[in-house]
């Protein structure tokens, strides 16, 4: 089953910036090789479920190990089938608008 998992992850009370703590976050995804698409509100991953979600649950262990409250929002469309939807769902849209980027 693919799964497609959009994770936004950030202290509470740590300043007005955060961008620190999401690197933090963005190391760990990166690290574990799942296709992802850093976003301005939150990353998304793709893989399936149980990979997925060993990577979003060791990004709340690396910010919990700085931080005493973390807030995780997390947003998940899952489909039997093949991956390559993280880029393919914005492709389809982009063809239907007549955009060739």
């Amino acid at each position: 089953m693919s799964v497609l998992a959009e994770l936004s992850i950030f202290p509470i009370g740590a300043g007005e910036s955060v961008s620190e703590s999401v690197a933090l976050a963005v190391d760990v995804i990166r690290a574990s090789g799942l296709a992802h698409e850093l976003g301005p509100m939150g990353t998304t991953l793709e893989g399936e479920w149980d990979e997925v979600m060993t990577v979003v649950g060791r990004c709340h262990e690396v910010l919990r190990e700085r931080h005493p409250r973390v807030y995780l929002t997390l947003k998940v469309d899952s489909r039997q089938g093949a991956g390559g939807r993280l880029a393919a769902k914005t492709a389809s849209v982009r063809r239907l608008l007549g955009d060739e980027t």
